[in-house]
């Protein structure tokens, strides 16, 4: 088994992506503009945002394989999902009864037939299934951020007919609109994998192909004007030998760096070396993986680079 693949030894990863002219994650109480941190002005995509971008490719990946359904589905009903795990398990609706062990069959089977509560979890207490409890994930995806600081842009639109007849009796031709873009930002996410919860939920080895193939082709299964070009740019994943690991996780994301190239004859260099220009594609950056000396029990294996 390739190292990566294996479900039953802990992984550290950095997945690396970038966006040029769009928005990667529009924040909606602020009209919709890129999420940023306010003090740095770095940019930011949510862990929300990729998984359900991860979900909907996973399904499409995986074709009509009944272990990969999506139970946080648009256009879905969560109750009615959680009810099929109790008809399933032999499980009376609304039984304040369940035992633990009751309670781990409904959960089973739900992680059996559903991929995303396999490997991000799900809160399982609503409705009137309310002993189920909760799955927690063995895979966690951090928020992503970028490398510098982003400038998102506002461009107002128009748009040659009206909503309503009224105001075009009144003689309006347009309406105004808007969308805000990135012009370029290249951004890192950290994800990190617990083989003991792993083994609980029912990892398996084509979970993790089908993952990391979600990875790659996710955004072009997700295309829009909005959010622009999208694109992979590096996957990296540190793998340990057993489930515990063999070195803390920073110690090893760190060693992925990610820094301006200077190398570029158009751009004026400042006398510490850095650039006066904006980063305006994933060729202005240069990304080293410090692979020398890992800990004992640790291998590196690079994708989509």
């Amino acid at each position: 088994m390739t190292s990566h693949l294996d479900p039953t030894v802990r992984h550290d990863m950095v997945f690396l992506f970038d966006v040029t002219d769009g928005n990667p994650n529009g924040d909606p109480d602020a009209g919709n503009r890129p999420r940023t941190d306010d003090e740095t002005g770095h940019g930011l995509v949510t862990d929300v945002a990729l998984k359900r971008k991860i979900r909907d490719t996973l399904a499409l990946a995986a074709g009509d394989d009944s272990r990969y359904g999506v139970f946080v589905q648009a256009g879905h009903a969560l109750n009615p999902r959680l009810e099929a795990s109790y008809a399933a398990t032999g499980l009376t609706l609304g039984d304040k009864k369940i035992t633990p062990e009751q309670a781990k069959a409904a959960r089973a089977w739900l992680c059996d037939h559903y991929v995303d509560i396999r490997l991000f979890g799900a809160v399982l207490s609503v409705g009137k299934t309310g002993a189920l409890g909760q799955v927690r994930g063995p895979l966690q995806i951090g928020i992503a951020r970028s490398i510098d600081p982003v400038y998102p842009t506002d461009h107002a639109i128009t748009r040659v007919t009206q909503t309503k007849q009224e105001d075009i009796d009144k003689g309006e031709s347009t309406e105004m609109g808007g969308k805000w873009t990135v012009p370029y930002g290249l951004y890192k996410a950290e994800i990190y994998y617990s083989a003991n919860r792993g083994s609980q939920t029912g990892v398996d080895t084509r979970d993790f192909e089908l993952f990391y193939r979600a990875l790659e082709m996710m955004f072009d299964h997700d295309r829009s004007a909005t959010r622009g070009k999208l694109c992979p740019r590096g996957l990296y994943v540190f793998t340990h030998r057993d489930a515990f690991g063999s070195a803390p996780a920073h110690r090893l994301i760190d060693r992925v760096r990610v820094e301006r190239a200077t190398s570029r004859p158009s751009e004026a260099t400042t006398e510490n070396g850095g650039t006066d220009l904006p980063a305006r594609a994933f060729t202005d950056y240069k990304v080293t993986v410090d692979d020398t000396s890992l800990p004992d029990g640790v291998t590196l294996t690079s994708l989509m680079v």
